[in-house]
């Protein structure tokens, strides 16, 4: 059985991603925590460049990015491609 691990990103491309990905969707920076279910400053900190998220946060941002289609994909390639 093989076990698909996430994908992990290192700053500053996680505060990238989630600047592109609010402003492509017209969430929030609270409307994008919300939406993860992680709590406002949690996501400011990740924008800002100070933490990374979580493999389960990165699991649930993978799952936006599969949801918005092309878009998403384009995003993708720009952001999580080794």
């Amino acid at each position: 059985m093989t076990i698909k691990k996430p994908l992990l990103i290192k700053q500053p491309q996680v505060g990238k991603l989630i600047r592109e990905l609010c402003g492509i969707t017209g969430l929030t920076q609270a409307q994008f925590a919300a939406s993860l279910g992680i709590n406002y400053s949690t996501g400011n900190l990740w924008e800002k460049g100070y933490t990374n998220p979580s493999s389960l946060a990165m699991q649930k941002i993978q799952g936006m990015l599969k949801e918005m289609g092309e878009l998403g994909q384009k995003v993708s390639v720009k952001y999580l491609s080794n």
